[in-house]
């Protein structure tokens, strides 16, 4: 055997290491967890609030203070991976995030749980990016990372639509912090088992990590994403002004330093990458179009439809299902059809699906829900993980934890703003339903607050009379879902045409990388 082939055998053997797919499902456990944690605390906030009594402001830093802390970290914890190893950091926050949840769990009061939020999006903030990243340096044959990524995004979806569906089930039996005890275990398993099958990797050369980025990186994007949730909850204020100042200040001044400092918190010139910015803004965008869709459907599903949590986490399922299909074979058909033909499909399904859910009504027939959604997790599937695959492809494997970061922050993003201006389209058509004539003013001004508080604010009520003013309100939310609806139907099908171009040229790598 000459010594070219013993080399060629040696690095393919490198690049396709034994414990390649064990490492995978290590990695896997840690998104599933993040997923669950992100939409399972939805179903537990009554009987925490029961329990905890938080005033209404807590209970909202209760539910957003997880997703602005990782929205915030990402990106300095994607750096951090790349300087201090990928793996060091993985286990740390999985540790953290174990220990974090059960000071969840025991929360003894509203104070308490804020705190205990925040500290968990801080260790959540660590294992995103992680996990994408090492799945850049444990897959070197391009095919095998596509399969990789596409298990990757359909456990990251299965998680999320899993997660009301465990917390309906736990709650059935159990106090509300058994949601977060489930992680215990879990998190157990990954770091005994990914010390020793995770490899380490990291920048050689990354340089310091610079404190003041890191500080600007977190006061730019939680001020940018408290200004635009409070857009949608109370309207403009001097607070809303001041947050998107500070927030749109500390942002541009983090780019302004990126590109003096030798050895950056995030390499900016990542952007000019054709590829990677169409990639990260068409993941933006989608899930800009869905989050508000999907958050707003749970309610429709329960307090409109009438289904039990349980019930209506299941019917949200289809969607983790077409996901997961199409995740598994999306690298396949994009090195078969082309990048830009299934991201485009992709996101054009979802924009169609979308579209036929303005024609919902009150008592709309599962099966046509039921297909929409299938159709949305197929496309999201094909998008999502292609998209992935593009952002870790564009750049040096050495930062990888940067990109992977910058991918996770675009879908943080793309949720608060979908949630809050999708929302505002909800909200400002659901507040203008007439409440009967009789109903008085602090009970029509209950009402008027959520599709919840009307449901509430009619048991004080006679049967009559709270009938007709929980059937108004159905009807305003119904129409504000199906306003909401055409609106994301309209950015995704704007978001197929923008990725058609933005991606033209665009290919999975086929061969191994040494």
């Amino acid at each position: 055997m000459s010594r070219t082939e013993q080399l060629t055998r040696t690095k393919g053997a490198e690049g396709r290491s034994p414990g390649r797919w064990l490492a995978l499902c290590v990695l896997v456990l840690a998104v599933l967890l993040v997923a669950v944690d992100a939409t399972v605390l939805g179903l537990a906030t009554p009987a925490l609030s029961e329990d905890l009594k938080p005033s209404g402001t807590q209970l909202l830093w209760i539910g957003d203070i997880y997703s602005f802390v990782i929205a915030g970290l990402l990106v300095s914890m994607g750096s951090l991976g790349d300087r201090i190893g990928r793996k060091k950091l993985l286990l740390v926050g999985a540790t953290a995030f174990g220990a974090v949840s059960v000071l969840n769990a025991y929360a003894t009061s509203p104070e308490m749980m804020i705190v205990a939020r925040a500290l968990l999006g801080v260790a959540g903030a660590t294992l995103m990016p992680s996990t994408l990243a090492l799945i850049r340096n444990i897959f070197h044959d391009p095919k095998e990372r596509s399969l990789a990524i596409g298990i990757w995004g359909a456990t990251a979806s299965a998680g999320a639509a899993v997660g009301p569906v465990v917390g309906g089930a736990l709650l059935q039996h159990f106090w509300w912090g058994s949601v977060f005890l489930i992680n215990l275990p879990v998190m157990i398993v990954l770091v005994i088992v990914g010390i020793k099958l995770l490899p380490e990797s990291k920048n050689p050369v990354a340089g310091p990590w610079d404190l003041i980025s890191v500080g600007l990186s977190l006061v730019g994007i939680i001020g940018v994403v408290y200004a635009v949730k409070q857009v949608a909850t109370h309207g403009m204020g001097w607070e809303v002004w001041a947050a998107a100042v500070i927030g749109g200040g500390a942002l541009y001044t983090f780019v302004r330093r990126q590109f003096t400092l030798p050895a950056p918190l995030l390499d900016m010139r990542l952007f000019k990458h054709r590829g990677f910015s169409g990639a990260v803004l068409a993941d933006l965008l989608t899930v800009f179009g869905l989050s508000g869709l999907v958050f707003f459907l749970s309610q429709f599903l329960q307090l409109v439809q009438g289904r039990e949590p349980l019930e209506a986490g299941l019917a949200e399922l289809p969607a983790a299902v077409g996901a997961v299909v199409t995740g598994l074979v999306a690298g396949t058909y994009a090195r078969k059809y082309g990048v830009r033909v299934i991201v485009t499909g992709g996101l054009a399904a979802i924009g169609i699906a979308l579209a036929a859910l303005t024609v919902i009504h009150k008592d709309t027939g599962y099966p046509l829900l039921g297909a929409a959604l299938l159709v949305v997790g197929l496309g999201a599937g094909f998008s999502f993980t292609v998209t992935a695959d593009v952002i870790l492809s564009s750049v040096p494997k050495e930062q990888a934890g940067s990109a992977s970061a910058v991918s996770e922050t675009a879908y943080e993003l793309g949720a608060a703003l979908g949630i809050a201006l999708l929302g505002s389209v909800v909200t400002g058509v659901y507040q203008g339903f007439t409440a009967p004539a009789s109903v008085s003013g602090p009970v029509a001004d209950a009402a008027h607050e959520s599709l919840g508080g009307a449901v509430e604010a009619a048991k004080s009520l006679d049967p009559q009379t709270a009938e007709q003013m929980v059937g108004a309100a159905q009807e305003a939310f119904v129409d504000g879902l199906r306003l909401a609806s055409g609106v994301g139907a309209a950015v995704l099908l704007a978001t197929a045409v923008a990725a058609w171009f933005l991606l033209k040229g665009q290919e999975l790598q086929d061969g191994i990388e040494h």
